[in-house]
């Protein structure tokens, strides 16, 4: 065992949700994703992926799924030729700092009310809730694109959601999702491989969820809701399943290192199923 590893562990269980995201807010200790340490950079690549298949954003309706309270990737899809952003979260934790920080950059897209800087909504729409609920779907009108950034990993009901983003999706709609498979104590990107669903989920598991779904998880878990389903393998670490394999659970085993080992994939996905 790593006792390193556990003591850690058992920490974030055990920290309550409130604690760790003061934390991730101010980036002590929990490290934030990419959408908020480079929101220009995240909103490039969605750009950018979109442009390497003959599309771009001009005129398209964006969801961005899991946007963490921060305005910015949304501003700046904006900013890239998107018609209107809908910013969808489980919860409302909005990061009022950075949010306003904003502001002298993105003055077209935000206001100031009441010495509170808010999304001019005729460009961005808040959405706040289980994604799974029909009122809550009933909110919005279905959109061009849906996108996330280490957002799927954490998901828990990968596959009601998927099915629930897929039925806001337009028919020529498309998804694109960048999904991180590594241990998020990133030191050791497979630990977590090596616990029963019961020991994780009740003892190690972050409050944050990690669902733990490996490639083949997430190809039939979108191939479900979609007609066409594109898995790219961005990164893999053969050396450290290799070095961990003997003690990782068979269920996380396929027998193929080059899928047992992945660590990041971008998902795209178009063609809802109806």
């Amino acid at each position: 065992m790593n006792p390193r590893y556990l003591a850690l562990r058992l920490l974030r269980h055990f920290m309550p949700e409130s604690a760790a995201r003061f934390l991730l807010k101010r980036r002590w200790i929990i490290r934030p994703g990419l959408e908020s340490s480079d929101p220009i950079a995240a909103a490039t690549r969605y750009a950018e992926t979109l442009a390497g298949r003959g599309e771009s954003l001009r005129g398209k309706r964006v969801l961005v799924f899991g946007y963490g309270g921060r305005f910015a990737v949304g501003v700046e899809l904006l900013k890239q030729g998107a018609a209107h952003v809908v910013l969808c979260d489980h919860v409302e934790s909005l990061d009022r700092e950075r949010n306003l920080e904003l502001l002298p950059v993105y003055g077209d897209y935000l206001v100031m009310q009441g010495g509170d800087v808010k999304p001019r909504r005729e460009f961005i729409t808040l959405l706040h809730g289980d994604i799974t609920n029909r009122t809550i779907q009933s909110q919005i009108l279905p959109v061009d694109c849906v996108l996330s950034t280490s957002v799927y990993e954490h998901l828990d009901g990968v596959e009601a959601i998927t099915h629930a983003l897929a039925a806001l999706t337009k028919p020529d709609g498309i998804h694109i999702h960048f999904v991180d498979l590594r241990d998020h104590y990133f030191k050791y990107p497979f630990e977590m491989l090596r616990f029963s669903e019961s020991i994780w989920r009740n003892w190690l598991n972050p409050t944050s969820n990690h669902n733990r779904y490996r490639l083949w998880d997430y190809r039939r878990a979108f191939e479900e809701s979609f007609g066409k389903v594109e898995i790219e393998v961005l990164e893999r670490d053969e050396d450290a399943f290799r070095r961990l394999q003997p003690r990782i659970r068979p269920e996380f085993i396929s027998g193929k290192i080059e899928d047992d080992s992945v660590t990041l994939i971008r998902v795209i996905a178009s063609k809802p199923k109806k």
